[in-house]
């Protein structure tokens, strides 16, 4: 591994970009009107809240367990088109102070520049890699949502990626204020022992980038964080997905004329089997919620 690779393990920016610069208009044919490229969160089964409903309730859930609703400054690490952010500044629990200072990380481009467009003057966007990030002083929160499953490549080994997911942990921890909180939610691998079809399907939608698994995480964080809660919400990604799926396949005429049949196709076929994943247990959603030791 050289030095590059070593400092910025994972995907790399040009690799994040392949996903994520594909245009913001063509996202937004097929996200909800918050923006939010993430699995939401419904109260259960049976709940029939709209897909919009869902991801307020999710931003809200974070911002809740990471006491950023209650702090004055947030990082949030993978800000994507920056929803987060826009909520914890009017998002406050009762008696909070306001918040002073909100940091959003992404790779993306085009991210950046709708984030940006959209954000109150105490939040900040920046083009940056977590593992560039250098804040002037610690923050009261963090959350990271949909980043960690870029961290690491198929072909690291799992002593290689408890590493690399140690690493940020450590950086996180250094950047919060004492007590201080942090979110975290990715998708893992369900399996103990993915197939090669399963690694090739995640590189192919998602390039130089591989998932965890829960033990994984677990180790990483270890003495570094206490894990005060974990849940599986599996089910709430695969209803995005298929949500997702349907919204993509009632807008697929204009989807085809903004970025092409062959790029349409790709995504409809990823939403559809990664629904397919989660519903049969091969996925999992993970949500954290840590505290700095």
């Amino acid at each position: 591994m050289d030095s590059e690779e070593a400092r910025h393990p994972g995907a790399s920016a040009e690799a994040i970009r392949a996903h994520y610069d594909v245009g913001n208009d063509f996202y937004r044919l097929w996200l909800d009107e918050t923006m939010t490229y993430s699995a939401a969160m419904w109260r259960d089964e049976r709940d029939t809240s709209s897909l919009a409903d869902a991801q307020r309730r999710k931003i809200a859930w974070h911002l809740r367990h990471s006491e950023a609703d209650r702090v004055d400054s947030l990082l949030d690490i993978g800000c994507g088109w920056g929803g987060l952010l826009r909520a914890a500044a009017t998002m406050r629990a009762e008696g909070a102070p306001p918040l002073v200072r909100a940091v959003g990380l992404t790779l993306s481009d085009a991210q950046v520049e709708l984030a940006r467009a959209n954000q109150p003057p105490n939040v900040e966007i920046r083009l940056e890699s977590w593992a560039d990030h250098r804040p002037a002083e610690p923050y009261g929160a963090i959350v990271s949502i949909g980043a960690f499953e870029h961290f690491t490549k198929p072909q690291d080994d799992p002593a290689a990626k408890t590493r690399i997911y140690r690493d940020f942990f450590a950086h996180c921890r250094d950047w919060l204020k004492p007590d201080g909180r942090m979110t975290l939610q990715t998708i893992a691998y369900g399996d103990p022992n993915p197939n090669t079809k399963a690694t090739a399907f995640i590189a192919d939608i998602f390039p130089d980038s591989d998932l965890p698994r829960l033990g994984l995480v677990l180790d990483a964080a270890e003495g570094l964080f206490e894990i005060e809660r974990v849940r599986n919400d599996r089910v709430d990604y695969a209803r995005t997905c298929e949500a997702w799926a349907n919204n993509l396949h009632a807008h697929r005429a204009e989807a085809v004329a903004m970025v092409g049949a062959a790029q349409t196709w790709r995504y409809e076929r990823y939403l559809k089997l990664s629904a397919w994943g989660f519903w049969s247990n091969h996925l999992h959603l993970l949500r954290f919620k840590l505290k700095r030791r």
